[in-house]
């Protein structure tokens, strides 16, 4: 049994190829069914489904979240 990732806005993904600009590193922007990236290289950004973009990745790089507390 695999285990699902838990994608939130604002983490890097790092994905197993790289996009056309030779970027591995995109930033999440959007989650939903579909979610939206942007590439960390170019600043290009797509969306792609939930289910491809989990098979993509190799390593999230969490975003922490300081709410001053």
């Amino acid at each position: 049994m695999s285990v699902i990732p838990v994608i939130k806005i604002g983490d890097i993904l790092e994905m197993k190829k790289p996009h056309p600009c030779g970027e591995k590193s995109f930033k999440v922007l959007r989650v939903g069914s579909d979610i939206k990236l942007c590439c960390v290289g170019c600043g290009r950004t797509l969306t792609l489904e939930r289910v491809k973009v989990e098979k993509m990745i190799k390593k999230i790089i969490s975003c922490e979240v300081d709410d001053g507390q």
